[in-house]
């Protein structure tokens, strides 16, 4: 199954079975922002509930690593897309190069917490490594797969507040910025796909996504229980008892996998686009509390640098 190799000069060449549901007007937008100072106070720093703490972090232990491939999946398209998705390409490489190097801090501080995350590390890094053995076409329908996952999670996250109701508010910042770039670079991978996969037929294409979608989301789902499941030992919960309260965390109280389901399963519809939902509204209204909380912080003197050192702004220049 190769893709095909051309660019097109402009969106009009392209059958209007193989158009972007994106909107015109979106604009992808890097905020470097900086959470490297926020250590962690407390293990179960969502409003006390291991549950939820150790689900947060198990997601957390996958992103370094995760982010690092998506940009590498991308990487490798940027030249053969029309002009504006390779500038959408560009500003979604930034925006996952900044998501990984504060997860890699949020992580640090959960080892300075005493959880050996190791484990998990290298479980991820198994994975991915398995998927960047694959041909190109492979990565690239696997880092659509998870992108959709990552944005319909981070829909969830915003649209219902009580997931992050009790967190610590550094933390709680770091997850509603991460969430509200997931939602507003939603579309890039699918737009990748769209395009490389523009003279398939529409069967095909509906087949490989879906059976991609399909053995990747049960891997999620049975890598990140295990993740929780060694988190939660190692805080003190273990047995009937761990599995009993993720169950009912994740499908009965806050129910993060009950309420992303439907939304999940809508991308097995055929013609299905990230963007048949614009929900542009949940990334501003993210930014409204994160903004309102950064801006109380530098009214009371705070010395938290939030704009990017010359440092990382390189970085983010070689990387895209």
């Amino acid at each position: 199954m190769d893709i095909a190799p051309t660019t097109v000069s402009s969106a009009t060449e392209v059958p209007a079975r193989n158009q972007s549901a994106t909107p015109t007007d979106l604009q992808i937008r890097p905020r470097n922002r900086n959470f490297a100072s926020a250590v962690i106070e407390r293990r179960r720093w969502v409003g006390g509930d291991p549950y939820a703490s150790a689900f947060f972090n198990a997601l957390s232990v996958t992103f370094p690593e995760g982010e690092i491939f998506f940009i590498e999946s991308l990487k490798k398209f940027r030249k053969r897309v029309p002009a504006k998705l390779q500038r959408e390409i560009r500003a979604f490489i930034q925006q996952e190069a900044i998501h990984s190097r504060e997860h890699h801090s949020f992580n640090e501080h959960l080892k300075d917490c005493d959880f050996e995350i190791g484990r998990l590390e290298d479980a991820i890094c198994r994975v991915v490594n398995g998927i960047r053995a694959r041909p190109e076409h492979d990565q690239l329908v696997a880092t659509m797969c998870i992108e959709h996952i990552t944005a319909i999670l981070a829909a969830e996250v915003i649209s219902n507040p009580a997931h992050f109701e009790h967190a610590d508010e550094e933390q709680r910042k770091l997850w509603l910025w991460h969430a509200s770039e997931e939602i507003e670079h939603k579309g890039v991978a699918y737009d990748t796909w769209l395009h490389m996969t523009r003279d398939w037929n529409p069967l095909k294409r509906w087949y490989v996504r879906s059976a991609f979608m399909a053995k990747i989301s049960l891997g999620f789902t049975i890598n990140r229980t295990r993740g929780v499941l060694d988190l939660l030992r190692q805080d003190g919960i273990s047995g009937p008892r761990a599995w009993w309260g993720l169950a009912h965390y994740a499908f009965l109280g806050k129910a993060p996998f009950r309420r992303t389901l439907w939304p999940l399963l809508q991308f097995f519809k055929p013609g299905f686009h990230p963007w048949d939902i614009d929900d542009r509204s949940l990334i501003r209204l993210a930014e409204s509390e994160y903004e309102a909380a950064i801006m109380v912080e530098v009214e009371a003197g705070s010395e938290r640098q939030q704009r990017p050192s010359l440092q990382h702004i390189e970085e983010l220049r070689k990387v895209a």
